[in-house]
């Protein structure tokens, strides 16, 4: 790891560990004790040129930086929402996901022995700030802030893996397939937003604009800083 800030730590039960490396996708490669380390978990290329160097650091810091957020986000929601089984449920299920996420994340930022964001606290803050705020004005309304972030961070992946392109390194390869699993994770929680009444929140349209906003800004600062 380089010198600097270190990711915040991350804890994931043996029970939750196992259920969620039991379905399958590239990010087992990093999370099941039963595969063998190789040189696409455990290198980093050597031969990229700065400007690629560049991308790779800007989409592994805001990657990174967004899973923080998106956990403090579902903890929030779920603080206000543990009395609703049905929506906590729902909560649990894509926080769940999420956790997985992050722990990859910061496996691969050191790998590729990159610094974390400086903000990745006030991700926290703001992440749990957000979910908690959507989730007192109602359950439609916290399935309406899921739909506007998961919109805003799947579009932000489709962009890395065009950004991604052109290395045939074996850890940029894997690097696609986790980035290009983890954005259909996201979408599945859009859907599941959606399924749940995201479109009928107050304001939806104004809130959703905020929300999408705000998220955009953010990846800006988070590559950056």
């Amino acid at each position: 790891m380089t010198r600097g800030l270190k990711p915040p730590r991350l804890s994931l039960s043996p029970r939750l560990l196992h259920s969620l490396v039991q379905r399958p996708g590239p990010s087992s490669a990093y999370l099941d004790p039963n595969m063998s380390p190789d040189v696409s978990t455990c290198s980093t290329p050597n031969d990229l040129s700065p400007s690629r160097r560049k991308v790779l650091e800007a989409a592994l810091r805001v990657d990174q930086a967004g899973e923080v957020a998106a956990n403090y986000i579902y903890q929030g929601q779920l603080a206000v929402l543990r009395r609703d089984p049905e929506t906590a449920a729902l909560i649990q299920d894509m926080w769940a996901q999420e956790r997985k996420h992050l722990a990859v994340m910061n496996k691969l930022q050191v790998q590729h022995q990159i610094r974390p964001t400086a903000l990745w606290e006030v991700a926290k803050v703001a992440g749990f700030g957000l979910g908690a705020m959507t989730a007192l004005m109602g359950k439609e309304a916290a399935m309406a802030c899921t739909e506007a972030v998961e919109t805003a961070i799947g579009e932000h992946y489709d962009d890395q893996l065009k950004d991604l392109q052109g290395s045939t390194h074996p850890s940029i390869v894997l690097l696609r397939n986790v980035i290009r699993e983890f954005r259909d994770d996201e979408l599945e929680h859009l859907d599941t937003a959606v399924e749940n009444n995201s479109q009928r929140a107050p304001a939806h349209a104004l809130l959703s604009s905020v929300v999408g906003i705000g998220c955009n800004i953010a990846i800006e600062l988070c590559k950056r800083i």
